[in-house]
């Protein structure tokens, strides 16, 4: 695996999934990633250990996993002179500092850009926000599922026209982990600025500012014409626009999506793989205009092909068509893809409790067609000596410390 970051040092100084997320990339691409935690509690994730009503064992927790692997972890109680004294002798070694605390947070623990500035004036310093770093609601904290679902508009879009209220966020995460993609490709970039002889950065990153980066491409057409469609609750069958664009029933009860957004020139190509190929032929299907014209006629035909043969057979079968089509897969399909296991979507790390390994979701950047390599996340604290020794502390330092509490 090519290390692209290499010989960079990372202090992080972050909690649950956005930031550390964010760090877990970084990590991924060679950075040394060093996770500053609380001696006792530990990140505050640490204590969460179901999700979507899976319970996991606290010390093999994939929660954890996912934002945290390849790093090494320092319990510092921050709070008090000694630990922040600790956090800015470190901070002088490190490349990118990395946080989601609040400004009134930052303020009080001595670690906003000015303090960490203060240590290492060259230092990258990368704030992760639920809402970012001005305006209103600039102290205000939040979670994915309100700032990127809620707050975005973007659960107001995904929800059904019929419902009363929004669909709740049905994915743990979903939001940070991609906030958490764009803050460590800010922090790439500016570290590349540094290297051309810029000034060493500030980097921003929200949730609801990656909120509407992903909802661009329709959310500056809504905003310019003040109209927003919406959706409606999905059924079987074809779109009444078009019956290449639709879900449809296979005959063991699963579904294939079709989505051939542009059907003409693939008319024939379709038919024919449905089983239809007489149907190329009739004037009322065999331009978009007329297919379109007559999508109803021409997705119940389409419904009742997929009904005569099941999953597996069309899994199979469709993967020569020309035209754009999906199998509808859970995330628990996705651990069997074949394509997904092709392209190394998974890697493993070993079990904190020897007990074989876990597998874990890399990101979502590949280099030179290498998987990931790296080291399970690691325990609280799991390295305070190790990385205090390096810093230069004596063991009589260290202990004395750890007595009156500040490290463990």
């Amino acid at each position: 695996m090519t290390q692209v970051l290499k010989g960079v040092r990372v202090l992080e100084v972050a909690q649950f999934v956005f930031v550390p997320s964010a760090g877990a990339i970084l990590a991924d691409w060679g950075a040394e990633v060093i996770k500053v935690e609380h001696p006792l509690r530990g990140d505050a994730q640490r204590g969460m250990v179901t999700i979507g009503g899976v319970r996991f064992d606290p010390r093999v927790n994939p929660m954890m996993e996912h934002p945290n692997r390849g790093k090494r972890s320092i319990g510092i109680d921050i709070a008090t002179p000694a630990g922040r004294d600790l956090v800015h002798a470190l901070a002088r070694d490190c490349d990118v500092f990395l946080t989601n605390y609040l400004p009134a947070a930052r303020q009080k623990l001595g670690i906003d850009v000015e303090h960490i500035r203060a240590a290492n004036p060259a230092i990258i310093y990368a704030r992760g926000s639920a809402y970012g770093d001005k305006g209103p609601d600039r102290n205000r904290g939040g979670f994915d599922s309100t700032a990127f679902w809620i707050h975005s508009g973007i659960a107001h879009a995904f929800t059904p026209q019929e419902y009363d209220v929004p669909l709740t966020q049905g994915i743990g995460g979903f939001g940070d982990s991609i906030a958490g993609m764009n803050l460590a490709g800010g922090i790439a970039a500016a570290l590349f600025h540094r290297s051309q002889g810029g000034a060493p950065s500030e980097v921003d990153v929200s949730l609801l500012s990656s909120a509407w980066w992903a909802s661009g491409q329709v959310l500056d057409t809504y905003v310019e014409s003040g109209q927003q469609l919406r959706v409606s609750v999905p059924r079987a069958g074809g779109s009444a626009f078009s019956p290449f664009l639709g879900h449809y029933k296979t005959g063991d009860g699963r579904v294939i999506s079709l989505f051939i957004l542009v059907p003409g020139p693939y008319i024939r190509d379709t038919f024919t793989h449905l089983g239809l190929a007489r149907m190329a032929e009739d004037p009322r299907f065999s331009t978009a205009e007329a297919l379109m014209a007559n999508a109803a006629a021409a997705g119940e035909a389409i419904a009742a092909a997929f009904a005569r043969h099941g999953f597996d057979y069309w899994r199979e079968h469709l993967k020569t068509m020309k035209g754009q089509w999906a199998a509808v897969q859970s995330l628990v399909d996705l651990g069997g893809d074949e394509q997904a296991l092709a392209n190394d979507m998974f890697f493993e790390v070993e079990r904190i409790d020897g007990a074989g390994h876990l597998r874990i979701a890399r990101g979502p950047v590949q280099f030179d067609h290498a998987p990931v390599e790296t080291c399970r996340a690691p325990q609280a604290a799991e390295h305070t000596e190790a990385i205090l020794l390096e810093l230069g502390l004596e063991w009589e330092a260290i202990e004395r410390l750890k007595a009156e509490g500040t490290i463990a």
